[in-house]
């Protein structure tokens, strides 16, 4: 929450930068012209749409970059927004794309998402080092998510493993997707966007959830 606040508070400095700024160019135009005019040649005085021009261009610069300003305001006050509806996502869990799973209590879940309907899905568990602790056999499958999970409890020492879905069809490979669950502990921002710090790995962008649990 403290980032939240403490970005709502940096946008007010920023615009109120760019306001003073764009208010400076102008004051310096505004001189620059006075002083045009003043030493212009009374025989050959600027032209009236040249003048009206040059106003015109400055004008258009301040009004550019207040507007800057202001669009800035709006996307880290809606960044802040989003950090405190997303505090209610704490504790439910998620799933990011990745084929590291985390283990919680002894369990680790995760899914696959396959592009078509496969007769023959497998899921082999290996440790970090790629070592083969396990083979799951998902039998056939429809095209989509298919949720699952892997008892850990029997693997004293391991903390963590990857897994590598394969899926055929009339022996053809079919197009996979490896979805990891986890648990959301935090909320915050990064570089502007809403981020989800995660119990078992660091912290994802809020775009990289494919689903909620």
């Amino acid at each position: 929450m403290t980032t939240a606040i403490s970005g709502t508070t940096g946008t007010s400095a920023a615009t109120s930068s760019g306001t003073v700024s764009a208010q400076e160019q102008t004051d310096r135009f505004m001189k620059l012209l006075v002083a045009q005019l003043n030493n212009q040649d009374p025989m050959n005085p600027m032209d009236n749409a040249q003048m009206t021009s040059q106003i015109a261009q400055i004008n258009t610069v301040s009004g550019i970059q207040e507007l800057n300003a202001t669009m800035k305001s709006m996307a880290e006050q809606f960044t802040s927004m989003q950090v405190l509806q997303g505090a209610s996502m704490v504790g439910h869990g998620v799933l990011v794309e990745s084929s590291t799973l985390s283990i919680d209590g002894g369990v680790a879940k995760g899914a696959v998402n396959l592009a078509n309907k496969a007769d023959k899905v497998t899921i082999d568990i290996r440790t970090p080092g790629g070592q083969l602790l396990e083979t799951i056999n998902m039998g056939s499958l429809p095209a989509g998510q298919t949720n699952f999970q892997w008892d850990a409890s029997k693997y004293s020492g391991v903390t963590n493993a990857t897994f590598k879905v394969t899926a055929t069809q009339g022996g053809q490979a079919i197009k996979t997707t490896s979805l990891a669950q986890d648990t959301v502990t935090a909320v915050g921002t990064d570089n502007g966007a809403m981020s989800l710090q995660l119990k078992g790995r660091a912290a994802v962008a809020y775009s990289a959830v494919k689903s909620i649990l």
